[in-house]
């Protein structure tokens, strides 16, 4: 990473989280972990089709904080980002810099096209 990112712009770190449903099934809820501090980037996106929706997957590259394995406050696959009504799904998660000062979060957002 050649210049410390500008980590403008607030998200929120959210977790899926099982609940039983009283029907022998379970819902899936999402649960707050705290606020990061991020970069976001754009990548290229691609368009899917559903039955009746097509959907326009928009990747980006989000930067924030480092932080040790197993925190909290790290980052995951299978967690999501919130930004107000906008919702980004983590699909990687690497250090930014040989120090590990910064993460570097893969995530797409789905958004109808």
């Amino acid at each position: 990473m050649s210049r410390p990112p500008k980590l403008n712009r607030r998200m929120v770190l959210e977790a899926p989280e099982r609940a039983p449903d009283g029907a022998g099934g379970f819902r899936e809820t999402w649960v707050a972990l705290g606020v990061l501090w991020a970069e976001i980037k754009p990548r290229t996106g691609r368009e899917s089709s559903g039955q009746e929706l097509t959907l326009a997957r928009v990747p980006y590259r989000i930067v924030v904080r480092g932080a040790p394995q197993g925190a909290e406050s790290r980052p995951a696959p299978g967690q999501r980002f919130r930004e107000g009504g906008r919702l980004f799904h983590i699909r990687a998660v690497t250090e930014a810099d040989a120090r590990g000062q910064y993460l570097t979060c893969f995530a797409e957002e789905e958004v109808p096209a």
